[in-house]
């Protein structure tokens, strides 16, 4: 019972698969039983047909397809095909061989047509035509598609990394869905798999070609033995019978055999457009009223040569001058309707600009040397991408708000080894990196010097040398920082995010972070935002911050603040320094952490007093003193690193926004902090003065 029940299930199953998923183990299994078992004479001309007919279908397929990937399974069919011939060519000798001295049609009526019919009965004639039939198709047909199909393979493999950099640029600035990428690269991938396969599936035509010359000279030697010595022949009459029957089996193998290998010529050599072989050769060829006209008058003067079949000649001139005309002709209806005014009724079918023709820019660019790509490219394990979505997490946890996305394209107007970071479709960075070297930056202690390409540390200005990768461990001895390619570029793009913080930071961005605070604090929100200050001043203040590099994690307490004192002063100025002040903790431990002592640069006491009554005067520093006030800054800038102490400058209350707001035009990394803004259990000491003697 139990076997019985298994049977049915068995059944049901094989019903309810589809036919068309049997159809290559049926032919699989077709195939071998064409190897093994003996078949009658009738049952070999079906499948010679078949044969014959499943070429032509090949052949139309890939004439009508418009591009490789619409016909994917071709590799597989001319492996399936080969093997097909292959086995028919078995079992045609096997019945040559055992039912040829009965002559006429006992291997089967397509042999003997091919044999007798095709070539006029004469074995050397239809030797001739099987030799010419395998050299065309060995040596000019398979060989030059295999050559298409290898070159197309290599040149395919190196245009991946750029197409695959295309589809993250066009999926990253919004032009495709992930749907859509996820389709463009599978079809990138499916591309290069297609052409490595064809550059392998060619050897298929080319083995089957030298096997038909092979399995020709054993069916001829096998049957002059066999009718002379079983069958008691004459030397003449065996090598007729089974000369012919060879030949015509030969024949009715090769000629599809020719026909695949077109089909595999046409697959390959073809180039991608919306139009089959046959529309891209008609629009091309049969497109120039003067190459017809010329062609017409080289034919007239060849059939007016003596002795020349002249009327032959006569009928193609008259052809291709017929073909002229009807081009002119057409060329002059289309000049004389794109004379006549356009009509109202014209200009409305005319496309009008719309709004999908603005192309929005990019908040953050990335643009890449072709000799970089690698270095983006996840089939090339290229280590950038991830650095990048590193940097972009770093900054949103230090800074307190998500930077936008890096968009990521090659840029071939750029120097090899260049690459350029953008702000807003707006240069902010740019330098050259080589991949496969190493960047050995000088911190200002090394003990000894490397051979190399000098050059500068993008992100700080360092002094640095490129070097080789044997040099690495001499350069890390001798105290020199030594970094990958992919590291300087992150390296220099994570200070540039936090130079230009403020700029990219949108109403999107500051309506996320009030969302986010307000899942928690939603009346604390809704109390300052848009109640005492409006979303755009808001983001005018956080602007503030970043600009002097203070972050904004701390929403809260800005808010808390905000809540205090918004009431009764609405300056963004005086807002932006009570929000300093209350965040003043944070500042100072994010350029001293962990120390007691703060060791800063202070103002000279007269100095200070000078610059006192300048404000509370004209509200102007004058030119002299300010290139004075400059000048003294920077070598107690220059004093203060040098002695290893951070750059800050620590001023009166009233003199800190003007100071730092003068001092960073020049000295971009200066910090300038008011006393208001230090913890008291912090201790002052002043190492650097501006204005002392």
């Amino acid at each position: 019972m139990t076997a019985f029940t298994a049977m049915l299930e068995k059944q049901a199953w094989l019903g309810n698969v589809p036919v068309k998923l049997l159809a290559g183990p049926v032919l699989i299994l077709m195939i071998l039983g064409m190897m093994i078992l003996r078949l009658p004479p009738f049952m070999l001309d079906l499948l010679f047909t078949f044969n014959i007919a499943l070429a032509v279908m090949v052949l139309l397929v890939s004439m009508f397809t418009q591009k490789p990937l619409d016909f994917a399974a071709f590799p597989a069919v001319l492996l399936f095909t080969t093997l097909l011939r292959l086995s028919l060519n078995v079992a045609s000798t096997r019945v040559i061989l055992m039912e040829g001295h009965q002559g006429g049609d006992s291997a089967g009526k397509v042999i003997q047509a091919f044999g007798e019919f095709l070539v006029g009965g004469n074995f050397a004639v239809g030797l001739v035509v099987f030799l010419i039939l395998v050299i065309i198709n060995f040596m000019v047909i398979t060989k030059g598609a295999g050559r298409i199909a290898e070159v197309g393979a290599r040149f395919m493999l190196d245009a991946m990394p750029g197409k695959q950099m295309a589809i993250d640029a066009d999926l990253n600035a919004g032009l495709i869905g992930e749907d859509d990428a996820r389709r463009r690269r599978s079809e990138v991938s499916q591309e290069a798999d297609f052409y490595g396969s064809m550059d392998g599936a060619s050897k298929f035509v080319r083995g089957d070609a030298l096997a038909g010359l092979v399995i020709m000279g054993i069916n001829i030697i096998g049957g002059l033995l066999i009718g002379m010595l079983q069958h008691d022949m004459s030397f003449g009459d065996a090598g007729r019978t089974y000369t012919l029957m060879t030949i015509g089996d030969g024949l009715v193998a090769q000629i599809p055999a020719l026909v695949i290998s077109t089909a595999a010529g046409v697959t390959v050599s073809r180039v991608v457009t919306d139009q089959d072989v046959g529309q891209q050769m008609i629009s091309q060829l049969f497109v120039n009223p003067q190459v017809m006209i010329l062609a017409a008058a080289v034919m007239g003067m060849l059939g007016l040569v003596p002795g020349m079949p002249n009327l032959v000649f006569l009928i193609f001139t008259a052809l291709l001058g017929g073909m002229a005309w009807y081009l002119i002709h057409e060329k002059e209806k289309l000049l004389v309707k794109q004379a006549i005014p356009e009509q109202p009724a014209t200009t409305q079918e005319a496309p009008e600009a719309s709004w999908d023709d603005v192309q929005l820019v990019d908040t953050l660019g990335l643009e890449v040397g072709h000799r970089l790509i690698p270095l983006v490219d996840q089939r090339q394990q290229g280590e950038l991408l991830g650095r990048i979505k590193s940097v972009r997490k770093k900054f949103a946890q230090d800074v307190g708000f998500l930077p936008p996305v890096v968009h990521i394209r090659d840029n071939l107007e750029l120097g090899p080894n260049t690459y350029l970071v953008s702000l807003k479709d707006a240069e902010i960075g740019r330098s050259e990196v080589f991949p496969g070297r190493w960047l050995a930056i000088d911190p200002g202690q090394v003990s000894g010097k490397l051979e190399g390409t000098p050059t500068q540390d993008p992100a700080f200005g360092l002094p640095a040398v490129w070097i080789d990768s044997n040099q690495r461990e001499h350069a890390q001895v001798y105290g020199y920082t030594v970094v990958d390619a992919s590291t300087v570029v992150a390296t220099h793009l994570n200070h540039l995010l936090h130079r230009h913080a403020a700029e990219m930071l949108g109403r999107a961005e500051v309506q996320n972070l009030l969302d986010k605070l307000s899942a928690e604090q939603k009346s604390l929100v809704e109390d300052v935002v848009p109640k005492l200050i409006s979303l755009t001043a808001f983001q005018r203040l956080l602007q503030n911050l970043l600009a002097e590099e203070v972050p904004i994690r701390d929403l809260r307490t800005i808010l808390d603040t905000l809540a205090e004192h918004a009431p009764q002063q609405q300056d963004l100025g005086e807002l932006t320094a009570l929000v300093r002040i209350a965040l003043g903790r944070v500042i100072v431990q994010q350029w001293f952490p962990g120390e007691h002592e703060l060791r800063v640069i202070g103002l000279d006491a007269q100095l200070e007093q000078i610059l006192m009554q300048a404000m509370n005067g004209s509200g102007a520093l004058e030119p002299g003193l300010a290139e004075t006030l400059m000048q003294q800054a920077e070598k107690a800038l220059t004093r203060q690193e040098a002695g290893g102490d951070p750059p800050v400058l620590v001023v009166q209350h009233s003199l800190r926004a003007v100071l730092a707001r003068f001092l960073r035009r020049r000295l971009r990394h200066l910090v300038v902090l008011s006393q208001a803004e230090i913890p008291d259990d912090r201790l002052l000491r002043v190492t650097q003065f501006i204005g002392g003697k």
